[in-house]
């Protein structure tokens, strides 16, 4: 319903669909969060709409209306496009410590973070090679491209390997000690570690 017609007037300025735009995204927002819940915890055939629904606190045909069924939601929360623009999204001379960093502080204000994905590829069946292929495509081979030297492929695979083998602690095992640490202390010892592969030999 627009302003004019439930008797509002527009705030001054404003578009008169801006909030209903709002509210739309951020009603898709909380869908993707849902499902992306979801996907790291069960496996994709188990996983239902109304789940989804229930999770993201809407109706189900709320979802349809926005993403038109469940494979079209699931093709979405697959993709790692987004999620690999934010995690390299530093220099290359800086970007072992943007990702650990980036890595450790959405595992603690988020309880997730979106590029762990991957390790639940297994749970999903074909769907899982779909995960696998996007991950070496959108994450893997993005940042292959930006190295320089030798072995660019084998220190892009060891740098990412690294880089997960610290979410798993962190967020899945939750190792106390790891946890009971300052993120900023963890980055500072555990970056140069990853940078090592960034940078040429």
């Amino acid at each position: 319903m627009t302003a004019a017609a439930s008797g509002a007037a527009p705030e001054p300025g404003a578009c008169a669909t801006g909030p209903a735009r709002r509210d739309a995204e951020a009603t898709k927002a909380a869908i993707i969060r849902a499902a992306r819940y979801l996907l790291a915890r069960h496996a994709h055939a188990d996983i239902t709409l109304k789940a989804v629904a229930e999770r993201a606190g809407v109706s189900p045909p709320l979802i349809l209306k926005y993403f038109g069924n469940k494979d079209a939601l699931f093709a979405r929360i697959m993709s790692f496009e987004a999620d690999a623009d934010a995690l390299l999204d530093a220099p290359l001379a800086a970007l072992g410590h943007h990702m650990v960093h980036h890595l450790l502080t959405g595992q603690a204000e988020h309880g997730a973070d979106p590029i762990l994905r991957i390790v639940f590829a297994p749970l999903h069946r074909e769907q899982g090679d779909t995960l696998r292929t996007n991950f070496r495509t959108q994450v893997v081979e993005r940042l292959r491209e930006r190295l320089e030297g030798p072995d660019a492929g084998v220190r892009a695979e060891l740098a990412v390997g690294t880089l997960l083998g610290l979410g798993v602690m962190y967020g899945i095992a939750r190792g106390p000690h790891v946890r009971g640490t300052p993120i900023d202390e963890i980055t500072e010892r555990y970056a140069p570690t990853v940078q090592a592969f960034l940078t040429p030999p």
